[in-house]
C-alpha cells in the first residue's frame, strides 16, 4: 500500500533505472552529443581517479618501509589498495554521470 507522498513503484530499482535513463534521454535530446573536447576531458578525469589512489598508496609504503626496513612489505599491498579503491571511484563516477 502506497502512502500519498509516494509514488507508485517509488522503491523499486527497476523503476529508478528507466526514470534515470529517460532523465538522461531528454538531456541528451536537450544538449545533444558532448563535444570531443569535453570527452577528453571526462577520459583524463578517470585517469586521474585511478591513478591519484595508487600514487599515494604508493608513497605511503615506501615511507612505511623505509621507516621499518621491511623490503617491499607495505608498498605492494597499499598499491593495490589504491588500485581497487581507484576503480571503485571510477566505476561510482562513471554511475553518477
Amino acid at each position: 500500500m502506497t502512502t500519498p507522498e509516494t509514488e507508485p513503484g517509488e522503491e523499486d530499482p527497476l523503476v529508478k533505472e528507466v526514470r534515470l535513463r529517460d532523465e538522461r534521454q531528454r538531456r541528451w535530446l536537450r544538449e545533444g552529443d558532448p563535444s570531443v573536447a569535453r570527452r577528453l576531458a571526462q577520459i583524463g578525469v578517470l585517469g586521474w581517479i585511478i591513478v591519484v589512489p595508487m600514487l599515494t598508496g604508493i608513497f605511503i609504503g615506501r615511507w612505511l618501509d623505509r621507516t621499518f626496513n621491511s623490503g617491499l612489505f607495505w608498498t605492494a599491498p597499499l598499491l593495490m589498495l589504491g588500485l581497487a579503491l581507484g576503480c571503485w571511484s571510477a566505476w561510482k563516477w562513471m554511475k553518477s554521470a
